[in-house]
């Protein structure tokens, strides 16, 4: 992706620091940036996916829901495709900048040790109560915070992000009530026009070998894989009974391959897309099993809060093409501090030592963007 005129890549970033309400965002296997920006600054927040039902807009919306974290819908106001329609849309307009979250966040003093050991601490809690039988599977998640350099930008990091994975959805939004979050994810909540409709089961992590993609996995993997596949089918069939399932298959996302089964339905109400989200989130690849339970569980004991990693990112348009994703991959960019978010299945077969790589693997994602911005 080509980067817009200087001009302009400082606009972006001073909306960034602004009571302006914007996503910029691109689709996986295309190059071409999208912006979706409201006029007025009062958000239009919502507490629960049911709420979605009939709107339309950019959808940045938490793991779970708080007073502090509500979902957040950008209205279209103003939307632009490609770099010079963006330019012809935003370059008029005024941005009255503000100190939002410069608060540093405690993580960014801690180092990797320390880090790792709350990780493991954390860990045990929730492999004793997998070995127990209490879940079927947990899925632990944490955070790491750095220091952005002082010419840190927004913009620059998110054109990083769309050049190095094509294949993922790459978004960069802000609004003064969610922040900052710039994310590259491979995994579709929900996708489709019409009524044909599309979700995807994404679960099971190994690293690239180099430029090869490996395929042989362990049951550890299939088993994860296999909890979220069943689960999706599941709840599809209380909306659908026409589906058509491919998968397992290996899937590339960066410098990581995932199983992944895709599902192809047919709705008969696009008008209820919040209800039919209600039921899917949160999928066993971001909370477990039991999905009620486990839910809880993690809220309790995981020992910091999600925000909006794990959520649900992207455009929802009951008329026309809606492309909802789980915000993985992600980073909130809070003061002159960047925390990233990872997360993975924990089944009773998991170590510790493997997990805590695995997150490693998958913030180096975001890593790499903030070195190279």
């Amino acid at each position: 992706m080509n980067k817009p005129d200087s001009h302009i890549q400082k606009l972006i970033d001073q909306m960034t620091c602004s009571d302006t309400s914007f996503a910029i965002y691109r689709l996986p296997w295309t190059d071409i940036p999208l912006l979706v920006m409201q006029n007025e600054t009062d958000s239009l927040t919502f507490n629960n996916l049911k709420e979605l039902n009939g709107q339309r807009g950019f959808v940045i919306s938490p793991f779970r829901f708080t007073e502090e974290h509500p979902g957040v819908i950008i209205r279209p106001d103003i939307t632009a495709t490609g770099w010079e329609d963006i330019k012809e849309k935003i370059s008029g307009i005024t941005v009255n900048e503000h100190s939002y979250g410069q608060t540093l966040s405690v993580n960014c003093r801690k180092s990797e040790s320390e880090l790792k050991e709350t990780y493991i601490e954390v860990f045990s809690k929730f492999i004793c109560h997998l070995k127990n039988n209490t879940f079927g599977k947990l899925v632990l998640s944490r955070n790491a915070s750095y220091m952005l350099d002082k010419n840190f930008s927004p913009i620059e990091a998110f054109i990083t992000a769309c050049n190095s994975y094509p294949r993922m959805m790459i978004s960069l939004s802000h609004t003064p009530i969610s922040g900052t979050w710039i994310g590259s994810t491979p995994e579709i909540i929900l996708s489709g026009e019409g009524n044909i409709w599309n979700t995807v089961a994404l679960a099971g992590t190994m690293p690239m070998q180099g430029e090869v993609m490996p395929t042989e996995w362990h049951k550890k993997e299939k088993d994860e894989q296999a909890f979220v596949s069943e689960y999706i089918n599941k709840v599809i069939k209380k909306f659908s009974s026409k589906i058509a399932i491919k998968g397992p298959y290996t899937a590339r996302a960066g410098q990581l391959v995932h199983l992944r089964t895709d599902f192809q339905f047919r709705l008969k109400k696009t008008s209820e897309l919040g209800n039919l989200l209600e039921a899917l989130h949160p999928t066993p690849a971001v909370c477990g099993m039991p999905k009620d339970k486990a839910y809880d569980f993690i809220n309790e004991n995981e020992g910091y809060d999600r925000k909006y990693y794990s959520g649900i990112i992207g455009w929802l348009d009951p008329d026309g093409h809606t492309t909802l994703y789980v915000n993985l991959r992600c980073l909130n960019v809070n003061g002159n501090c960047a925390t990233l978010y990872a997360g993975g299945g924990i089944l009773p077969s998991s170590d510790a030592n493997s997990e805590w790589e695995e997150t490693q693997h998958k913030m180096n994602t975001m890593r790499k963007c903030l070195e190279n911005s």
